[in-house]
């Protein structure tokens, strides 16, 4: 089966954009593909947020991957930090890498930008700017076949692909090019508030965004305040109708329909009894899914016990690639008897 990687950072309370664009993917291709999920802790350390609350944030990660849908029987969950050698070939892959290919990462500019404007300071980690080359090292590491991003993160793997074909060229096969799964419809929620950025768990007004820990009331209350046009025409135009796009996006990912359908469906209605049915579908969901959360809580030893034991796996087969891009590379030193 094809083998897909995909990640969450731990940074902050999970939104229904998290869930849309990447964990209802891997939860679709859990019964064709052998997924790999890995909760994103080293990538994390690039932002700024309270240390005291990673551990909690984490095991947040995790129990909204299992009430989601996540199936440990079918698929491998695991912290990224918990794989001792990704750090060494990012490492790697770093030296592989030119400073002009990861200046021209929009995500590096963009997100540098909003850390000098928050800060008022030049203070951005390396780490933000290395950031690509760590994520290459997140699937190049499990020889994944696939990555499943929303369309900021296509760019980051265009680097993968890049540095991967780079080394292979250089030393012989290594490693498997990957390919970037994105779903142009569900790839990318925007802001509520703001329908031309998108939804962030560290936008500053929460107003526009839906955690998937909200209040239910609270979450259809956003919806029904989310920005839209004065065309009052339900219609998938997101250059033209931006916030109504969303919300057209939202619903249909929601209840697995397509754009085209809910246009047909909603053409007779003003954005005010549309909000109202996504408002509807979306309170409808929070509570289903976090009736499931809860109960996962509960009994969250018993998921633990599991992805330890996948965790041990996991690093005997990461070690045993390293080994051989060790081997690859000359970094095996073998000492006289």
């Amino acid at each position: 089966m094809k083998k897909i990687v995909s990640g969450i950072q731990p940074t902050n309370k999970i939104t229904l954009g998290n869930y849309i664009g990447a964990i209802m993917p891997s939860v679709f291709a859990q019964d064709n593909a052998n997924i790999y999920l890995f909760v994103a802790d080293l990538h994390s350390l690039t932002n700024i947020f309270d240390h005291k609350k990673i551990s909690d944030n984490i095991k947040n990660v995790i129990i909204t991957y299992l009430a989601s849908g996540i199936d440990l029987s079918k698929t491998h969950l695991f912290i990224q930090s918990n794989i001792t050698c990704v750090g060494t070939l990012g490492h790697i892959l770093l030296c592989h890498t030119t400073m002009g290919e990861l200046n021209r990462m929009t995500q590096y500019k963009d997100k540098s930008s909003k850390i000098t404007n928050a800060n008022k300071t030049e203070f951005i980690p390396t780490g933000l700017f290395t950031y690509p080359t760590l994520m290459a090292a997140d699937i190049l590491l499990y020889d994944a076949q696939g990555i499943i991003v929303g369309k900021d993160q296509k760019q980051h793997v265009e680097l993968t692909r890049n540095i991967a074909n780079r080394m292979n060229n250089k030393y012989g096969k290594i490693f498997i090019i990957p390919e970037p799964i994105i779903n142009e419809t569900n790839a990318k929620i925007m802001d509520l508030q703001n329908p031309l950025i998108k939804m962030s768990k560290s936008n500053t007004n929460e107003k526009g965004t839906i955690f998937l820990l909200d209040d239910p009331q609270v979450a259809y209350d956003k919806i029904m305040k989310a920005k839209t046009d004065l065309l009052n025409n339900v219609n998938y135009d997101p250059k033209n109708q931006p916030g109504i796009s969303n919300l057209l996006v939202i619903y249909c990912s929601l209840t697995n329909t397509k754009i085209s359908n809910v246009c047909k469906k909603f053409s007779s209605y003003n954005y005010k009894d549309f909000k109202i049915a996504v408002a509807n579908k979306l309170k409808e969901f929070l509570v289903s899914f976090q009736k499931k959360y809860n109960q996962i809580q509960k009994n969250f030893s018993k998921y633990e016990k599991i992805i330890k034991k996948q965790t041990t796996q996991i690093n005997l087969e990461a070690s045993k690639k390293m080994l051989e891009i060790e081997n690859k590379l000359g970094l095996k030193y073998h000492y006289a008897k």
